[in-house]
């Protein structure tokens, strides 16, 4: 199977593209490499440095001719979202858009595309399921969200099937802990450079944190399954911040303090997923404790200041 990876020289894609190249498959992958690093991509895809609104993105299809397209470049900063929600509506609508006009037109069989935990905004009812009312509480969750809808609307008109995945926090290897780098990412290089880890709020929120691995499980599986449906993709285990400190002092054999700061504005309290959906509809299951991820993701970081 012949399949473009957008976005994937980022965190998730580049992993998703490991995971489709280990399994025989073809890839492409674009990128603007706003983000998006050339040292994260397999060497055996093809990296074309283009952005999703770029005019000539049809050009990239007539000439590589993709069975399935796996959407995972975005605009995902939820500041830049509130500061510039132009800027984050022409990347995340119009340029998925265009992407999908792409794929109408070239016979694209398929489309596998992320949306967000942010469309549900605090939970009424914990876990998440994929029921559960959204409350976006920022552009970032209502982009997510429309093109959910516009994925709807072109499996009903033109017959182009989509899977939606619903990623809980993922973490581990290639995550950047600059910006809004994930809490994992952050915490792991403050441990391995022995520094105190920084807590907004008392430390007691919670978050379901999934191995990024487990998330590119489920975007092979939806190659050839989860036709026109939407799936949370987490573990359905609560995580408090404080806990993963502790996880964090037995994997390096430290015993740092957390230094706790006020929360946050907009901060979600408590946040965890259900997984029974696509547990149904599927084989996928989350096999990565938060142990083995965080020591996997541990040593990816210890590498890295090796090399630098």
């Amino acid at each position: 199977m012949k399949i473009l990876v957008t976005g994937g020289a980022g965190f998730i894609g580049s992993h998703i593209v490991d995971e489709y190249i280990e399994n025989n498959h073809e890839v492409v992958v674009i990128d603007n490499m706003f983000h998006g690093k050339e040292c994260n991509v397999n060497k055996k895809a093809k990296l074309i440095e283009i952005d999703i609104r770029d005019k000539d993105l049809w050009r990239v299809f007539e000439e590589e001719k993709f069975d399935v397209v796996c959407h995972q470049a975005a605009q995902i900063s939820v500041p830049t979202s509130i500061e510039d929600p132009i800027e984050d509506a022409e990347i995340n609508i119009l340029g998925t858009i265009s992407l999908l006009e792409c794929c109408r037109k070239y016979d694209v069989k398929k489309v596998i595309y992320p949306a967000s935990a942010a469309i549900f905004g605090e939970p009424k009812y914990l876990p998440i399921d994929e029921n559960h009312p959204l409350n976006m509480q920022c552009g970032y969750g209502v982009t997510k969200h429309t093109v959910e809808h516009y994925l709807d609307v072109y499996n009903r008109l033109y017959g182009l099937n989509y899977t939606v995945f619903r990623y809980a926090n993922v973490y581990g290897p290639r995550q950047d802990s600059n910006g809004e780098g994930g809490v994992v990412a952050v915490f792991s290089e403050k441990f391995l450079s022995g520094q105190s880890p920084i807590i907004f709020g008392d430390g007691e929120q919670t978050r379901d944190f999934v191995y990024v691995k487990d998330v590119a499980k489920a975007n092979l599986l939806a190659l050839e399954a989860l036709d026109n449906g939407i799936y949370n993709v987490a573990t359905n285990i609560e995580i408090s911040v404080n806990k993963l400190i502790d996880v964090f002092n037995k994997l390096t054999g430290l015993e740092l303090k957390a230094e706790y700061r006020e929360k946050r504005f907009g901060d979600i309290n408590n946040s965890y997923m259900s997984y029974e959906k696509i547990k149904n509809s599927s084989s996928w299951r989350p096999k990565y404790t938060l142990e083995d991820g965080l020591k996997e993701t541990l040593d990816f970081y210890k590498n890295l200041q090796k090399n630098d």
